[in-house]
């Protein structure tokens, strides 16, 4: 639809829709350009409401934390929507069960879960993005996946309807799962292992250390720009990134982090093109030094 159409349809949204709003400081990377409509979903019934205005006929994005998106500088062609804070509740279902709205943030989830005495969500404290997201990607660090503590996710299609999937029936592999493209993650709950709050704050501790020392933290980067290629080799992505690609390698301000290969890094004005250059470089280069190619673990909105 044009924006003309837009703005007559989605009207009674008011102030939660925005017309050619822009994204830049929306993602990690600080690169992007506008939406052409940006819309802020109060709750579920809004949400709804719109995913019924629109009837499909336009391309949706879910914005979680940002972390791991990379958006273009041209318009994004369609809607893209942010959960608020109502899908940031948190809560003990029983006394070893969570559940958590899509928009609450990985670390809440740990912190919330250590301070119920629950263990096994230890490694979320090392991964900056939301709920929702990670269930998408199957998100994980030093071993542990969200399959491994998830019992069920409650989605919402493009039409409206509400749905809940248990654990066991999705088809979860490293870094992504069976669920349909089209769901929208409202919740989800999440089993973890009574424990003693000392030992489960020592872990994250540790982890947390291991991770500082080994990745850039408090710069404009997204995380890890490739999945490991586990079916292809033994070795991980920065070991193949480090032998066969200039490591003080740029494009404009777009450069790969001192600290850990696989992390790409804005250094200041990068735009979409020069992390895009980088991005398709490293992977060239690893191609032709290893014969291994690789798959991009961030999401570009385009």
């Amino acid at each position: 639809m044009e924006i003309k159409e837009l703005k007559k349809v989605l009207e009674e949204f008011g102030d939660n829709v925005k017309f050619e709003h822009d994204l830049k400081k929306k993602n990690w990377f600080n690169i992007g350009g506008k939406a052409k409509v940006f819309f802020k979903a109060n709750n579920l019934k809004e949400l709804v409401n719109l995913l019924k205005k629109i009837n499909n006929q336009e391309k949706i994005f879910i914005l979680g934390a940002g972390s791991n998106t990379l958006v273009k500088d041209s318009l994004y062609d369609g809607i893209v929507i942010k959960l608020s804070k109502n899908f940031n509740n948190i809560s003990l279902l029983r006394e070893d069960v969570i559940i958590a709205g899509s928009a609450v943030s990985d670390k809440s989830l740990s912190d919330f879960a250590m301070n119920n005495n629950l263990s096994g969500f230890e490694f979320l404290s090392c991964i900056p993005g939301s709920i929702g997201g990670g269930i998408k990607m199957n998100a994980g660090c030093f071993g542990k996946e969200f399959k491994d503590i998830l019992l069920s996710v409650q989605a919402i299609d493009r039409l409206g309807n509400v749905k809940t999937t248990l654990s066991k029936d999705i088809d979860f592999e490293y870094r992504k799962n069976d669920l349909p493209d089209d769901l929208i993650f409202l919740s989800a709950s999440f089993k973890g292992i009574k424990g003693d709050k000392k030992k489960i704050s020592d872990q994250i501790h540790k982890l947390k250390k291991e991770k500082e020392k080994n990745q850039p933290t408090k710069i404009k980067t997204s995380g890890s720009t490739f999945k490991n290629p586990i079916s292809q080799t033994h070795k991980k992505v920065w070991e193949l990134i480090k032998e066969s690609v200039p490591l003080d390698k740029n494009f404009g301000d777009a450069c790969i982090s001192e600290k850990h290969c696989n992390f790409f890094v804005n250094k200041g004005h990068a735009s979409f093109d020069d992390m895009n250059k980088l991005i398709n470089f490293v992977s060239k280069s690893v191609l032709e030094k290893t014969g291994i190619s690789l798959e991009k673990e961030i999401k570009i909105l385009e």
